[in-house]
């Protein structure tokens, strides 16, 4: 189990104020009501009353499909994952929070799928599947989104999307696969992935596994393995996503993390097989989404108190890549 500290004020403040924000269909003004009106037969000397009925206003429009936020794990000190959603009565994703300052974010797979995104930059605007921002359909179904690995420019692993490769694929890699299916894995390319007869929809690579069997790679304390942290620091925000035995994907991400200290948060959330993502204050983000009726995404969580933030919070073209995490 993965001890919990209290979210942030602002954290729980949020969330709160996302539980059950349902919209529903409003009133019209007074052309929607009619009084009583009166009509005289002259012809037969007789009175008749026509009484004009307000027709039945329509039921409520249904839940949009986009998963439940709760404040339980933002708002508490509970030991151990809390549910943070739910889909069609299932709980979608949990949270918790390390005493080293890790937030850690689990998603059943059966409920939830991650997509991977180019940004302006890395790996550019277009031709991708799913480019800079959350848009279309994709924000009706939005739970979560985090950031992705390294500049492609240092050279610290591959990128590739339905086909279209932004940098090529290297063998014994981390990489964070996803397939035709839906679900996703992660391990060292050629290896532990692709797994043999399933169709790869997309790749994104970034350094040697973190974790791999359950065990922590045996150069942690190689601060240069493990990305050029600004001003030379030992322990910036870091990010990693992993996997754990039984196909669980947890995101895990903090302020100010050594690299021992990240791997030790996602061992002890149950991963086997896991890659360091992007680190640094300006890269490392992550976000839960609420939402209002059937308008799309309203104000993102952020999971890791502290954090620089996205610009535009993946709502708004960004530059990096990024993953999003949507209902199935």
């Amino acid at each position: 189990m993965v001890g919990l500290r209290a979210g942030t004020r602002r954290a729980c403040g949020l969330a709160a104020g996302m539980i059950g924000l349902l919209s529903f269909a409003g009133c019209g003004g007074g052309g929607g009501v009619t009084a009583a009106t009166h009509a005289k037969s002259t012809a037969s000397g007789t009175t008749t009353h026509a009484v004009a009925t307000t027709p039945p206003a329509p039921p409520p429009p249904p839940p949009p499909p986009f998963a439940r936020l709760t404040s339980s794990a933002l708002a508490t000190g509970t030991t151990g994952f809390v549910p943070v959603a739910t889909w069609r009565g299932h709980t979608a994703a949990s949270m918790a929070r390390t005493a080293a300052g890790v937030a850690l974010l689990s998603f059943d797979q059966r409920r939830v799928a991650l997509h991977l995104h180019s940004g302006t930059i890395d790996a550019g605007a277009s031709g991708w599947r799913f480019g800079p921002s959350v848009a279309g359909a994709e924000g009706r179904h939005l739970l979560a989104a985090f950031n992705g690995g390294f500049r492609l420019s240092v050279g610290a692993g591959g990128f590739s999307s339905y086909g279209h490769v932004a940098a090529p694929l290297r063998p014994g890699l981390g990489s964070v696969v996803t397939y035709a299916d839906g679900h996703t894995d992660v391990g060292s390319w050629n290896g532990e992935v692709p797994k043999p007869g399933q169709r790869v929809v997309s790749v994104r690579q970034n350094l040697p596994l973190l974790i791999d069997n359950g065990a922590a790679a045996s150069n942690l304390g190689c601060l240069s393995c493990w990305g050029a942290t600004l001003g030379g620091v030992v322990d910036p925000a870091r990010s990693a996503l992993g996997v754990t035995a039984n196909g669980r994907l947890v995101w895990a991400g903090g302020e100010h993390l050594t690299v021992s200290a990240l791997a030790d948060a996602l061992l002890g959330a149950g991963v086997v097989r896991a890659v360091e993502l992007d680190i640094n204050p300006a890269w490392v983000a992550g976000y839960l989404y609420g939402h209002r009726g059937g308008h799309g995404p309203l104000a993102p969580v952020p999971l890791v108190p502290g954090q620089s933030g996205i610009s535009g919070e993946y709502l708004a073209p960004w530059s990096r890549d990024f993953f999003t995490v949507v209902t199935r």
